[in-house]
């Protein structure tokens, strides 16, 4: 494994984490940028991590690729801004490697939430909806975790198409067609979304399929940002050499 020189965006507790990981593997961090050094750039390092705040990470991004720093990116909130960014790297022929979720344990739970939501959509049924809790610090909600559940149920789905923000409000399991009384295909709704920010969460996503008679649920709880921290890191020595524009299916798939 090669020695990476790294330099952190956002050293708050997830960049605090990402250093302890990074050191324990052998790197060395060369750069911390926080408030009091917004802007620096990424000299003397050979691979940046990005995990700042939502309103910084387009910035950050741009200022490492047009260093021509491989940048890895942890922050959530800026997926619509998506297209700018392939085109940021396309234009510098960088690289970069996003998430919303760096565990490695989250990732996995992604693929299963993907396999189930193929079995179900048939199932007219049964009602998919998501669950999330954060800590009180977390900014964006839902959270990019959420988004990326109830993205790949759209995906794997004739159903559901797009997401909703819901408060305690439960979905019903069955929805009515729309129309006269002959038989027609509901039009795709929304994957719901209940969001809560309680205390220090680390993090919890449940994705539940309801029926009438019974429930399915997978979940996936985080009991400390280590398991992101490390994702993070591995990601980052999977990126070192590569060009392109990745996620974090692409670090499991050549693992």
């Amino acid at each position: 494994m090669e020695q990476m020189r790294i330099a952190l965006y956002g050293y708050g507790k997830m960049g605090k984490a990402i250093e302890q990981v990074a050191l324990s593997r052998g790197h060395e961090v060369v750069l911390r940028v926080n408030a009091e050094n917004a802007g620096a750039a990424p000299v003397g390092a050979d691979l940046a991590i990005e995990f700042s705040k939502p309103d910084q990470a387009i910035d950050n991004m741009r200022l490492c690729l047009d260093h021509g720093i491989p940048v890895v990116v942890g922050t959530t909130g800026w997926y619509d801004r998506m297209t700018d960014v392939r085109q940021i790297v396309e234009s510098n022929k960088g690289s970069l490697l996003w998430a919303s979720n760096f565990s490695i344990g989250v990732n996995l739970f992604f693929r299963a939430n993907r396999m189930l939501a193929g079995l179900m959509d048939a199932r007219a049924e049964y009602a998919a909806h998501i669950d999330e809790i954060h800590h009180v610090h977390k900014l964006d909600a839902p959270s990019g975790t959420a988004i990326t559940l109830a993205r790949d149920i759209d995906l794997k789905t004739q159903r559901y198409s797009g997401w909703k923000l819901m408060g305690h409000e439960e979905p019903s399991a069955t929805r009515s067609s729309t129309g006269t009384s002959a038989i027609t295909t509901p039009e795709p709704a929304p994957v719901f979304i209940q969001s809560e920010r309680i205390g220090e969460v680390t993090g919890k996503h449940s994705v539940t399929w309801a029926s009438a008679n019974d429930r399915i649920v997978i979940t996936h709880e985080a009991f400390d940002r280590s398991g992101f921290a490390q994702g993070a890191v591995v990601a980052a020595e999977w990126l070192l050499g590569r060009k392109g524009f990745f996620t974090m299916d692409d670090v499991l798939d050549m693992h």
